[in-house]
């Protein structure tokens, strides 16, 4: 086989497993974009593996829909933070010299894995600790905060659910499927207008982007299938290590010199 030929083996592998373990525990982009980032340069792995797993979310959020009757009024309230703000991340990606993003892929591979650590802790915090309905100061700083998951999503994009869940209990959500839909939406909205954005820039590598869509959606299916059968905890501590792997290693690179 070619070197092309594995190249797009071992991307497509890698979609498959972010599409499955997305469907079982989160954390997908912690496996597409390490993988994209061996063999294209930081701020094109990253359109890229935003597109190639932005099918499967979509997926996850039609899922979710008889959930969402339940949160429409905060949806209404979350939908154009999370737009502008994934915008405006998307744009700090492709404007700024790409050795600021460069710069930050160890710390943000840190960043993503802690929260992928503490997703469950705060799920079964947030399901055992229901709150009351927010005053408008709180709305206000939830409106604000998501504003800021939404730069931080177009900007890097993993893990983004956490950091909403971590907030939506204080609306009033006191049911964990209804805040699992909502942030599923949240995301899909934040993931699109991300995409649209890297489309614009001409920043995804279409090549890859379209062996890696094919393979996350049969992963996400499979995965979706085997969901009963594997524990997710397991599944997210793999993932968890990898992804501190991964940061480890970039660290190395950057300050070895």
């Amino acid at each position: 086989m070619t070197d092309s030929t594995i190249t797009y083996m071992l991307l497509a592998m890698a979609a498959f497993a972010a599409g499955a373990v997305n469907s079982i525990a989160g954390g997908g982009t912690l496996l597409t974009f390490p993988a994209l980032l061996a063999v294209i340069s930081p701020v094109a792995a990253n359109a890229t593996s935003t597109i190639a797993l932005l099918p499967g979310s979509i997926a996850s959020a039609w899922g979710y829909r008889a959930e969402l009757s339940h949160t429409r009024v905060m949806l209404k309230r979350l939908w154009l933070p999370s737009l502008l703000g994934g915008a405006l991340g998307a744009l700090a990606v492709t404007r700024f010299p790409e050795r600021v993003f460069a710069s930050l892929i160890p710390w943000l591979l840190v960043l993503a894995s802690s929260l992928l650590l503490l997703q469950r802790p705060v799920a079964r915090w947030l399901g055992t600790h229901p709150h009351d309905k927010p005053k408008s100061s709180t709305t206000t700083a939830i409106i604000l905060f998501q504003f800021l998951v939404g730069i931080y999503g177009g900007y890097f994009g993993a893990d983004i659910g956490i950091l909403m869940l971590s907030t939506l209990g204080f609306m009033g959500i006191s049911d964990i499927h209804h805040m699992n839909g909502l942030k599923t939406v949240l995301a899909v909205i934040i993931n699109a207008v991300t995409v649209v954005i890297f489309l614009v820039e001409g920043a995804v590598v279409w090549q890859y982007a379209f062996a890696m869509i094919a393979s996350s959606v049969v992963g996400g299916y499979i995965g979706a299938r085997l969901a009963r059968r594997m524990p997710a905890a397991v599944v997210r501590y793999i993932v968890v290590c990898i992804g501190f792997a991964v940061a480890g290693y970039s660290f190395y690179k950057r300050f070895s010199g």
